[in-house]
């Protein structure tokens, strides 16, 4: 038995993530006893390659080998203008952010999601009196900065709730902590590969960007920090400890304190983007805010990664511009809805959040894996990071492919794709993508991969 099961899963018979046959239906159709067949499985569930679920069965859990990291390195150039590609405004239009195949009408709510829907609709119905005539607290629901302390207090941050202040998203947030700590023309460093979500606001504060390589395992190297604070006067960094996109980095505990050491050296802003902690495959890192003994952290978070794109709340906390964060939201928001917040605090206190975080965990390392497992059949070298966080992985492909050029020979496939040169400020990375595993490989979407391919090593 334990022979026939290694077999099927070395020729492919069943895909990561997928269940086995029931041990009644191996009994059956292998003329087997129940011990036996529970025998071979437990073996295998022993070297990893199976998982057991209560009340569920077996599933196949084989990671696919290691691939082979991604070696692109961004060059260091004198801080510029930041801008950003008009193709970015096609791939949000198209709903394509972290989808080859963006379909928002298809497949079901996660459980997670409903019981979010049902926790918003009571504190929408519990409201009483006329307090929908009036507006939240600048710095939002006192009982959802409750929930948030709480939830960074497990992770190693015992922040009060008066030092959060809810936003419109994690944009939201890096757009104020970016408003409090710099003036128009200041340098900021950035992750080179980074988030081309923060060359929107450098471009639209008019900051300029000096680009920062970073690596897919470890993130921004404090090397070349060291380097560019050396050379130019940088007034803020903003940098993603936990799962940087769009390689899914985790920056190892020696470089986030070298980090706060130049940031007390050279009189910076660190800004911190956690916005992908808590998509961890495993235990959940620490905030760089953790270590933050000067008040120089300014942490952005929210829950579009981890629960909802369209919730839109984040978070900021933001060190020893606090205030002005406070003044900027005002500015810049108002107010927020106030029954969603408390709906998701209720959802948060009821335990329906970390539910729905130990579930999700489980989803994204077998599409994680699944993605993968398909990007070694592609044809020639294919170096793909491999995080244990995020949604996307980082694919440098043969340096002869240009995935700027390919975008639109992909749609014409019906292929949404994410090119490796909107991560970067000056357009490297011509060769690389990022392309994400949030949503289940169903055969769709593992058409659209096949087609990519075809579509990239076409020439």
């Amino acid at each position: 038995m334990e022979t026939w099961l290694l077999r099927g899963i070395e020729e492919g018979r069943w895909r990561l993530g997928e269940k086995l046959p029931s041990i009644r239906t191996l009994c059956r159709e292998h003329g087997l006893s129940k011990a036996t067949v529970q025998h071979a499985l437990r073996r295998l569930e022993a070297r990893g390659l199976v998982e057991a679920r209560p009340k569920a069965g077996y599933f196949l859990s084989l990671r696919p080998e290691s691939p082979t990291t991604p070696r692109s390195r961004a060059r260091i150039v004198a801080p510029r203008a930041a801008s950003v590609s008009d193709l970015l405004l096609d791939i949000m239009g198209r709903g394509a952010a972290f989808d080859l195949v963006p379909d928002p009408l298809a497949g079901s709510l996660p459980p997670g999601v409903l019981a979010l829907n049902r926790a918003v609709g009571r504190a929408l119905r519990r409201r009483r009196g006329g307090g929908y005539q009036y507006y939240d607290a600048p710095a939002g629901e006192p009982e959802l900065r409750e929930q948030l302390a709480l939830q960074h207090a497990r992770r190693g941050w015992p922040v009060e709730p008066e030092r959060l202040c809810v936003t419109s998203g994690c944009q939201h947030a890096l757009f104020l902590a970016l408003m409090a700590c710099c003036e128009r023309g200041d340098v900021v460093a950035v992750e080179s590969p980074g988030f081309y979500g923060v060359l929107q606001l450098l471009e639209q504060l008019r900051l300029q960007v000096v680009e920062v390589p970073a690596s897919p395992d470890t993130g921004m190297d404090m090397d070349a920090l060291e380097q560019v604070l050396d050379r130019w006067k940088v007034k803020a960094c903003v940098v993603s400890p936990a799962f940087a996109t769009p390689g899914g980095a985790l920056m190892p505990e020696a470089s986030r304190c070298r980090l706060l050491a130049l940031a007390e050296q050279h009189d910076l802003a660190v800004i911190e983007d956690d916005i992908y902690a808590e998509t961890a495959l495993g235990p959940v890192p620490d905030p760089l805010k953790a270590l933050d003994t000067q008040d120089r952290v300014i942490l952005c978070g929210s829950f579009s990664k981890c629960l909802s794109r369209d919730l839109r709340l984040g978070w900021v906390s933001g060190a020893r511009w606090h205030e002005r964060v406070l003044r900027l939201k005002l500015v810049t928001q108002l107010a927020g809805s106030r029954f969603l917040q408390q709906g998701v605090a209720d959802f948060m206190a009821d335990g329906g959040f970390a539910a729905h975080l130990r579930r999700q965990r489980h989803d994204l390392r077998v599409n994680r894996d699944q993605l993968i497992d398909r990007l070694r059949r592609w044809p020639g070298e294919v170096r793909v990071s491999r995080p244990e966080g995020g949604l996307a992985v980082w694919v440098e492909l043969d340096v002869g492919i240009d995935t700027l050029a390919a975008y639109d020979r992909a749609l014409e496939q019906g292929v949404v794709i994410t090119p490796g040169p909107l991560f970067s400020g000056s357009g490297q990375f011509r060769n690389c993508l990022r392309i994400g595993f949030a949503h289940r490989w169903h055969p769709d979407r593992l058409v659209a991969l096949e087609r990519l391919a075809d579509v990239l090593y076409a020439a």
